[in-house]
């Protein structure tokens, strides 16, 4: 099988696919995008219209229900941004930590048992979240930690990740050993390689772990759902909940605009790190 030339002088029977060809990903694209668009229009649509007019484009900008949203609830929104912030923030430094130290151990330590505890772990990713939610409950009940971000924080500081552990200790496992043998030779600890060598190395996996901890932590809406109560400590999804009243009388145009908001820090983070991401995951998989 050969390779088309690249200078090949274009055909009509070329174009036409060609153009064929990119109509139908726009055309797809767009699909897939329209529920975000439409979104994003009715957070400036006026209420009595928001479900009659299903165009992307308002008939005109009105941003009273971005004013009116963010001050709509008990408290302020800038209060449910500081809590998803504060939570997202510490969970990325939370996994990091803990599932690099442990990648690590996997990945570079010898110890007893160490494939049977791999395999163990590898197993956890096999259990739904829901499967050790009331057990999970139980013990920070009896711990006192309802109501408080301790339950949706502290786990995080202990490896409770397994899939970060297992995409860095592939990651880890295609560093070359000599680096470690050497090290050794220079009278390094198992500690100091881990700081000094394995972590310099391994950005491109701590990068991805922090970008997608961060985004599956902001999007998370069950786990603040079960532990938190009062208003006042409630992350953004659950705030968004809150413009959905059960009886029908919903601010669908406020809870759009607050929507919108809350897509913007995502889709920034997204923006800014896309390459990391890709490099992290490809390297992670490719590398043995």
């Amino acid at each position: 099988m050969t390779l088309a030339d690249p200078n090949a002088p274009l055909t009509p029977r070329s174009v036409a696919t060609s153009v064929l060809r990119h109509g139908a990903l726009i055309a797809i694209t767009f699909v897939m995008l329209y529920p975000l668009l439409w979104m994003v229009a009715s957070s400036f649509k006026p209420e009595n219209i928001i479900f009659t007019d299903l165009s992307i484009w308002p008939p005109s900008f009105e941003f009273g229900n971005y004013r009116q949203g963010w001050t709509a609830l008990q408290e302020s929104f800038s209060v449910f941004f500081s809590n998803s912030f504060l939570v997202a923030i510490l969970v990325v430094i939370g996994n990091t930590v803990s599932c690099s130290i442990t990648a690590y151990a996997f990945a570079r330590l010898e110890f007893r048992g160490r494939r049977f505890w791999f395999v163990v772990m590898l197993g956890t990713l096999m259990l739904p979240y829901h499967v050790t939610l009331i057990p999970q409950y139980v013990l920070f009940l009896k711990l006192g930690w309802i109501d408080t971000f301790l339950p949706l924080i502290v786990p995080k500081f202990l490896a409770a990740d397994a899939f970060f552990i297992f995409l860095m200790v592939q990651f880890f496992r295609g560093i070359p050993r000599e680096l470690d043998e050497a090290a050794v030779m220079d009278g390094c600890s198992p500690w100091r390689i881990y700081w000094k060598i394995m972590l310099p190395l391994s950005l491109p996996v701590l990068a991805t772990t922090a970008i997608f901890s961060f985004l599956w932590t902001w999007n998370d809406f069950l786990g603040p759902l079960v532990y938190l109560n009062e208003a006042s400590k409630y992350t953004v999804p659950l705030a968004l909940r809150s413009f959905v009243d059960a009886t029908g009388q919903s601010a669908w145009g406020q809870l759009f605009a607050m929507s919108v908001l809350a897509v913007l820090p995502i889709f920034l983070f997204f923006l800014l790190f896309q390459r990391l991401i890709i490099e992290g995951v490809a390297s992670s998989g490719m590398k043995r």
